[in-house]
């Protein structure tokens, strides 16, 4: 049985004596001049789990091979539905197969990305392998269910330096994620340069920033991965970081009653036109460098603003974002401000987010709150502020918007793994890793959501994203610590359509610990999962 992740929708296995040993030594090859680039690529991403058992270019030794083709007749399989990432008319055709045969594994696609996507399942096929194991000869053929694949990582909180990024961008290619949603704005940093505006980030080069140049590279390395990356400038809330930078604009109306009560910054009053202008200046630079078709602009948790001014932030900010060639993402919250056909809302808030308690006594019997500072002043605020949520979805169906499904009950993976998962010698580490407020919960609660529970149009479905925010991050270790076992659960569930029965993804997901040790990436070994 495979162990391949996401698991292909066609899977045969045929008859017959196998002589292709895993070990190889593997010789990589393509004759296509239109697949230069993907060969590059693929031998980068396989040298960690393959090292010296890859042939170098040029090589006359013997050796197994992998040869990538594109080929026009790959079957089309399921169809892919929802919002192309690279912003053309209708999802990228990203249709592969992989054939096993007596000498070689052959990896065959409609397009380049198709024939990449074929590689990352070679990849796993081969490196999942056992050394002595032989590869039976067998066919993989498969299509995405949802078009947009992505994955947000909070660089703002907890800055991401380029290097740690790359190996988060080469882990998502290889669970064929093609979005990379970088969080880039909060109240604790702007970590993007903005050539217009020196002063905003003249005080980050300590906690770290994206330089233009640093930035553009990330693109073209993401894009080699055929990945698009969507940055995000959070407005008009979570926006401390920009008023310390440029101090003296004035706050958002506040409703009555909240102005200076809780410790939130105001947000940005972008009916001023001081601020407006300011804002669009941080915009046109960040729609100039990014590659991609789209910018999300938050629109979150804008707490202690009036219903108006929110309205009037959002469509102010939308507005320049088309203005300047783009096409604005947002929060759910942004369908309060209206919403058309247009418009993507990324959904986050589900009925497990508005669990809050609703007296002190409640509260009392909720240390996950108390613990993270939480006053029965400031939940019955939070409960206002989300009870608007329930209905935000319907907001934007019958705006004839697209939701991006981002659940925070099962894709937010900067929550705790439960405690009764925890081996023994990692229960402290599991009491203490990830957002202290939200439920901790087993890989296999993660890994068994499923899209349908929403009963959402599946043509008003833009895709699937996983999120990862930082703020009780320290290194790196933690943050892949958190993503790993349960983004190749999430990116499975992103490219079937559905979870895969436990016991079966149980077992695959625990073979999958090879390649995040080959990898060098940590990751958390809960006992839901078969590790042996």
């Amino acid at each position: 049985m495979h162990a391949v992740f996401p698991a292909p929708a066609d899977h045969v296995v045929h008859g017959g004596p196998s002589d292709l040993p895993a070990a190889g030594p593997w010789r990589l090859s393509s004759a296509d001049p239109a697949l230069a680039e993907v060969e590059r690529t693929v031998r980068a991403l396989l040298e960690p789990h393959l090292g010296r058992r890859l042939l170098p270019v040029g090589s006359a030794s013997p050796g197994a091979e992998i040869r990538l083709e594109l080929d026009a007749s790959v079957p089309a399989g399921r169809r892919t539905r929802g919002v192309a990432p690279d912003g053309g008319p209708g999802p990228a055709d990203e249709v592969y197969a992989v054939s096993v045969r007596e000498e070689r594994v052959l990896c065959r696609g409609r397009t380049p990305a198709g024939v990449f996507r074929a590689a990352t399942t070679a990849l796993q096929l081969i490196g999942l392998a056992e050394p002595d194991e032989t590869l039976a000869p067998q066919e993989f053929t498969d299509a995405p269910h949802y078009a947009w694949r992505g994955l947000l990582l909070d660089t703002a909180r907890r800055f991401i330096p380029v290097p740690e990024m790359h190996r988060l961008i080469d882990l998502a290619a290889l669970y064929k994620i093609n979005v990379l949603h970088l969080h880039l704005t909060d109240n604790e940093g702007w970590r993007i340069e903005i050539p217009s505006l020196p002063a905003l980030t003249a005080g980050s080069a300590d906690g770290g920033l994206y330089t233009v140049d640093e930035y553009r590279a990330l693109q073209e390395y993401a894009a080699s991965r055929h990945i698009v990356v969507v940055p995000e400038i959070d407005l008009p809330g979570h926006c401390a970081a920009l008023r310390a930078a440029l101090p003296g604009l004035p706050p958002a109306p506040a409703p009555p009653g909240l102005a200076g009560r809780f410790p939130y910054t105001p947000p940005l009053d972008l009916a001023d036109p001081g601020t407006r202008e300011l804002v669009r200046t941080i915009l046109a630079d960040v729609c100039a460098l990014t590659d991609g078709p789209f910018v999300h602009i938050g629109g979150d948790e804008a707490l202690g603003i009036t219903e108006q001014g929110f309205a009037t932030a959002l469509n102010e900010v939308r507005t320049m974002v088309r203005e300047l060639g783009k096409r604005p993402v947002a929060w759910q919250e942004s369908s309060r401000a209206g919403i058309g056909p247009q418009d993507i809302a990324q959904f986050w808030v589900d009925p497990g987010m508005m669990d809050l308690p609703g007296t002190e006594e409640e509260l009392a019997r909720r240390p996950d709150l108390v613990g993270a500072g939480f006053t029965g002043e400031f939940v019955a605020a939070l409960k206002r502020f989300f009870a608007p949520s329930a209905e935000d979805a319907r907001r934007v169906l019958d705006g004839g918007g697209m939701l991006l499904l981002s659940p925070q009950s099962h894709l937010y993976l900067d929550r705790r793994y439960a405690q009764e998962v925890a081996p023994p010698e990692r229960a402290e580490q599991a009491a203490g890793l990830g957002f202290p407020s939200y439920r901790p919960r087993s890989v296999e609660y993660i890994a068994g959501w499923d899209p349908r529970s929403h009963a959402l149009p599946e043509e008003r479905i833009a895709g699937v994203e996983a999120t990862l925010f930082s703020e009780n991050l320290r290194d790196f270790e933690e943050l892949t610590t958190l993503l790993l076992p349960r983004l190749a659960s999430v990116a499975s569930t992103a490219w079937s359509g559905g979870p895969q029965p436990w016991r079966e993804h149980r077992r695959a997901l625990g073979r999958h610990s090879r390649l995040w040790r080959d990898r060098g990436l940590a990751f958390f070994p809960a006992t839901d999962v078969d590790w042996s």
